[in-house]
């Protein structure tokens, strides 16, 4: 498997070779050859900005299609909180629940269930100060890989636990197997995400051997299947066991949207930040130690968060009114945590730097080349226009330098660059 796989695939046929991902990706992992998109694996984190704004729909985000489920004789669903909102008027997320098991899962952990032991586990390591702060959460796949490429500084700042939806299939996964006796290939453990980074942070795990996640299904793909299903639901005897399905509380439920996780936190020493772009500057900020006395630090590459994320249907904005909507009736805290759950919530392994930009292995060479860099910046118009399949002139230098024989359209004498090489 590749080292550093993404979920985001690119289809050459639909692409016009316009500019708009070249310039919209955050870490200049697209460029424009031959008149079509190509997009660099080792510098793209999946954040979806280039799915959004290509208006050919020439790039997709992977998932697993709905009959990923086929082939198990026993299925949990972790539904993310993110889906509450794309109904309306929802005033109980059983309904959801109880549609889903009506589509056919036999069992369901809530992703926001475990988010909330996570929020339990974090405050406990802030105020044993055994972590070094402010701490960066876990929970986005696409910060942790921009920090891995881009601010490996940072790398000692994120949280040491996994993100909510690993908690909940390992959780699920250890009650499926205590109700059912079956063999672990037996049971199929699904989540309903809503962006493509949960696929990537499935198949290629940061802090885990093996996801215990089996399958990746968008929430845009499954919510048309859930209405129908919902109308017919007898709630008040959904869960005939006396079993409850229904455990995330507010705080859980509120990781759903941008400050949700930091709120969790119950600190006012918390900062949040959304979209990618505002992700970059508090890293870079925090790096340049622009910032003092904080706790904690929530980032998600999708603005308006989770809600924000090119897997689901609704507007992130009408998003986040829905799920206040949803959060009066809940009450604060549903899931704690349990003693013997507190090692499965710590990664096992270290956060690897991902080199994805440097020139050279070898610092003497990379100095040699930095400077031919400059040198080829000097001739360059500094226009950063895009026309020359780079995002900017740097970027093209640096193409330069690796050895791709572009032109730029506004210095005709391609030659000059070439020559400083």
């Amino acid at each position: 498997m590749n080292k550093f796989p993404n979920s985001v695939l690119l289809n050459p046929d639909k692409c016009n070779g316009c500019i708009n991902c070249l310039k919209r990706c955050p870490t200049e992992a697209v460029r424009i050859r031959r008149g079509k998109s190509v997009i660099s694996h080792m510098r793209c984190i999946d954040c979806g900005e280039c799915i959004r704004v290509c208006p050919a729909r020439a790039k997709t985000p992977v998932r697993d299609p709905l009959a990923v489920t086929d082939g198990y004789r026993y299925k949990v669903a972790l539904p993310h909180p993110a889906l509450y909102a794309q109904f309306n008027n929802l005033e109980d997320k059983a309904a959801v629940l109880g549609a889903l098991l009506a589509y056919g899962f036999d069992d369901i952990y809530e992703v926001g269930a475990a988010a909330e032991k996570v929020s339990e586990a974090t405050r406990r390591l802030i105020a044993e100060g055994k972590v070094n702060l402010p701490l960066i959460s876990s929970a986005c796949p696409s910060v942790i890989r921009l920090i891995r490429v881009r601010f490996p500084n940072l790398i000692p700042y994120i949280s040491p636990l996994n993100a909510p939806e690993d908690v909940a299939a390992k959780t699920a996964l250890r009650r499926a197997e205590r109700k059912t006796a079956l063999p672990r290939e037996e049971i199929g453990v699904f989540l309903i995400a809503p962006c493509p980074a949960k696929t990537t942070s499935v198949r290629a795990p940061v802090g885990l051997e093996k996801s215990d996640i089996d399958g990746v299904i968008a929430i845009s793909d499954i919510f048309p299947k859930l209405p129908s299903l919902m109308k017919n639901l007898d709630l008040e005897n959904l869960f005939p066991d006396g079993e409850t399905l229904n455990t995330a509380g507010r705080i859980g439920v509120s990781w759903g949207g941008t400050g949700g996780e930091a709120g969790g936190v119950l600190s006012d020493r918390c900062l949040s930040a959304d979209g990618v772009e505002n992700v970059m500057k508090v890293l870079s900020h925090l790096e340049d130690e622009r910032f003092q006395n904080l706790e904690f630090i929530e980032l998600s590459a999708c603005s308006g968060g989770c809600l924000g994320g090119v897997l689901t249907i609704e507007n992130p904005y009408i998003a986040r009114v829905k799920l206040n909507a949803l959060r009066k009736y809940l009450p604060v805290s549903g899931a704690r945590l349990d003693g013997s759950e507190k090692k499965s919530l710590f990664w096992q392994g270290e956060i690897e730097y991902v080199p994805a930009y440097g020139l050279s292995d070898d610092i003497g060479e990379s100095i040699s080349l930095m400077e031919k860099l400059e040198r080829i910046l000097e001739k360059l118009p500094g226009l950063d226009c895009g026309c020359c399949g780079a995002p900017t002139c740097r970027a093209f230098a640096e193409d330069v330098i690796r050895g791709h024989k572009g032109g730029c359209i506004h210095k005709r004498a391609a030659g000059d660059f070439y020559s400083e090489i």
